[in-house]
């Protein structure tokens, strides 16, 4: 259960999907849970009513907080500490990879990461589906779904419940180019 992981969700406001309208953040160190974190971000773009709907986030509800640049200064600090971890992680990892480019924020070009959707299928196979509200209901886990705060802390405790089940992470990192916007196929 060693490593330090950076559990996080995104939502986005529109199907560009290149920039945030909110993240969560959860800091998960040696099989326990450390913190979390999550912010309302302007995304100084449009906003689509799926999304809307999808997320109950609002172009009032952003107004006056932070753009992504802003918020960077303090996520990229917690970003570097650890593997980052997504359910769903493809998707989260794109849209931070199209976010830092529509910002022109030079960061990493590659970043490690882990995903519990991935896990999960292999770990619990016998589940109907790996959907968040899926595991989260097996589990008994609370989660107010498509809210960045809650969608990341039960991300994070997905990946606590595999650690404490003695999945080891090896079989499950991947490589995610952040330049590329794809995953890094393994050798």
């Amino acid at each position: 259960m060693e490593g330090r992981y950076i559990a996080f969700d995104v939502e986005t406001p529109n199907c560009a999907n290149d920039r945030m309208s909110a993240i969560g953040v959860t800091v998960v160190e040696r099989g326990e849970i450390l913190g979390t974190y999550e912010t309302l971000i302007n995304p100084e773009t449009w906003f689509d009513r799926f999304n809307v709907r999808l997320t109950g986030i609002t172009p009032e509800m952003v107004a006056g907080k932070p753009t992504f640049p802003q918020l960077w200064r303090e996520l990229e600090p917690l970003f570097d500490s650890g593997v980052l971890v997504a359910h769903n992680a493809p998707f989260d990892l794109s849209v931070l990879a199209k976010c830092l480019r529509a910002y022109c924020i030079d960061w990493r070009s590659r970043v490690s990461y882990a995903c519990t959707c991935q896990m999960s299928r292999r770990l619990l196979p016998w589940l109907p589906d790996h959907k968040l509200s899926t595991l989260c209901a097996y589990l008994d886990l609370e989660l107010d779904h498509h809210r960045a705060g809650s969608d990341s802390l039960a991300c994070g405790e997905i990946l606590v419940h595999h650690l404490r089940s003695g999945a080891g992470m090896a079989p499950f990192l991947r490589t995610y180019d952040l330049e590329q916007i794809r995953t890094v196929q393994r050798r």
